[in-house]
């Protein structure tokens, strides 16, 4: 067979992976349907092995397989032109390995920009550039974004990112033993589910046993995480209309939820709470009813806040139609999150990858999506009430694990020659780990996916065609993340 098939958080054995060309990879690709996760390199002494992963959402299955490069192949045919989700993934292994994906559409670099890098232009009397960045009016990461006009309409949006070089995938390699506090400083505003992420890619390379009650108080933390920015993008997005009220009342709700994060750990993001075999601090009935009477506070306001905004035409006429992708489009460009689900791509890896703490709950998927700014501001609305929803019955199921630790010594050693794949989904949407390690349970290769990394040509799509004075709104409706690209 041409793929193995595995699930998430389950090890293989990586000499168990399959070598085929890359034109049956092609081939196979085509015929079965399924989305990219995984597609990166590996050094193997002169030889690349580049490892491909796709997802079937479907039935919760991973299929992986490898093809070989000897030091004399440079080049392949490009998959992007028939699965333009590919685009990034092969323009990333192009920059690490310099294997070319020979007719590749927009064969750019993804990271390595010191050099000219070469934008997109048009030509004509009437169209001019704007460019905005790499350095911003607010505190925020670098990134730069050129835009083809014509009077205030937009044309084109290329957008360049690189400007950090941090070498975290390299980092996890040179470390000695777990390191925790790494995984959860990878993306600032994703504590907690990079740190699962990366939790769970070592306790299941280890065969570490994390207990229910460790593991409830995870997805108690990852839904609080997602509760937390979605009601302060929320206010971003009100802030960007000039509608100052919705602004500030987020803005202040959002610190009720991250404050009792702090009460949780002794971090309003989270830091430190989880580790490697369950998590270092408990939730007991106070604590837990403390959180709760906390949301019934926030649902409220929230609820209220966001009835007043949909029903005040200044709002709904800046959301409404602005900023655009269809579902076609983020299918094509094999979005991820609340960015796809809000242009109507149903997946989301709780509920898609057998995660028994969420399938076991009865909780209802929103909804229906127009792929707008609107669709993007109303999905975060209906993600926080479900999220709400979740947390209240994982702090009642918690009741059965109070006498569980939290905490279990996890082994020290990785299984040798082995292949994981750890999927979480953080409030932007899939953040994927996938570790493999060499004879001596060595990490070897540790490679990350932020879910931004699918997403942001999402945002070059959304602002065609709209105004450049919609640039912002667009922006903060998606709220990607630089340092998730620039690993």
């Amino acid at each position: 067979m041409n793929w193995i098939i595995t699930e998430n958080n389950k090890k293989i054995n990586a000499f168990d992976i399959p070598t085929i060309s890359i034109e049956e990879i092609k081939a196979d690709v085509e015929k079965m349907k399924m989305r990219v996760v995984g597609f990166f390199g590996k050094q193997e002494f002169n030889n690349v092995r580049l490892y491909v992963v796709m997802a079937d959402d479907k039935i919760g299955k991973l299929y992986v397989t490898s093809s070989l490069f000897t030091p004399d192949v440079k080049s392949y045919e490009s998959f992007t032109q028939k699965f333009p989700a590919f685009h990034i993934f092969e323009r990333e292994f192009y920059e690490e390995f310099g294997i070319e994906p020979l007719n590749h559409p927009w064969l750019k670099p993804v990271r390595n920009n010191q050099d000219a890098y070469p934008f997109f232009e048009m030509e004509g009397e009437d169209i001019h550039q704007v460019a905005v960045g790499p350095i911003h009016a607010g505190v925020i990461e670098p990134g730069h974004f050129r835009f083809m006009c014509q009077g205030e309409k937009v044309y084109d949006l290329e957008i360049m990112l690189g400007y950090q070089h941090r070498g975290v995938e390299e980092l996890f390699l040179k470390g000695k033993g777990y390191n925790n506090r790494l995984a959860e400083s990878v993306c600032g505003d994703s504590v907690i589910g990079y740190n699962m992420a990366y939790s769970q890619a070592m306790e299941t390379l280890s065969d570490t046993q994390v207990s229910s009650k460790a593991q409830i108080i995870r997805r108690v933390a990852l839904e609080m995480e997602r509760i937390a920015i979605h009601i302060g993008d929320m206010g971003a997005i009100a802030g960007d209309m000039a509608y100052l009220m919705g602004a500030s009342i987020f803005g202040i709700t959002r610190t009720l939820v991250i404050n009792t994060m702090l009460e949780i750990s002794g971090s309003r993001f989270g830091r430190g709470l989880i580790n490697v075999g369950g998590v270092n601090f408990d939730i007991d009935e106070a604590l837990s009813k403390k959180i709760i009477d906390m949301l019934d506070g926030v649902a409220k306001t929230v609820d209220r806040t966001t009835k007043v905004m949909l029903k005040t035409p200044s709002c709904i006429s800046r959301m409404e139609r602005t900023g655009v992708v269809s579902t076609e489009t983020a299918q094509a460009l094999g979005a991820v999150g609340m960015a796809a689900r809000s242009s109507g791509v149903d997946i989301d890896t709780r509920f898609d990858f057998n995660d028994k703490w969420y399938t076991s709950l009865d909780v209802v998927k929103p909804f229906k999506a127009t792929g707008d700014v609107h669709s993007r501001f109303k999905l975060r609305y209906k993600e926080i009430k479900q999220s709400m929803q979740i947390v209240k019955k994982l702090l009642d199921k918690l009741k059965e694990f109070r006498n569980e630790q939290i905490l279990t010594n996890p082994n020290k050693t990785l299984a040798p020659n082995a292949f994981a794949i750890s999927m979480t989904e953080g409030w932007r949407g899939e953040i994927v780990h996938i570790a493999l390690t060499g004879a001596n349970g060595e990490l070897l290769r540790y490679k990350m996916k932020d879910p931004s990394f699918n997403n942001w040509y999402m945002l070059a799509m959304a602002v065609r065609n709209n105004g450049v004075s919609d640039f912002p709104l667009c922006n903060k409706s998606f709220n990607l993340s630089y340092c998730g690209n620039d690993l």
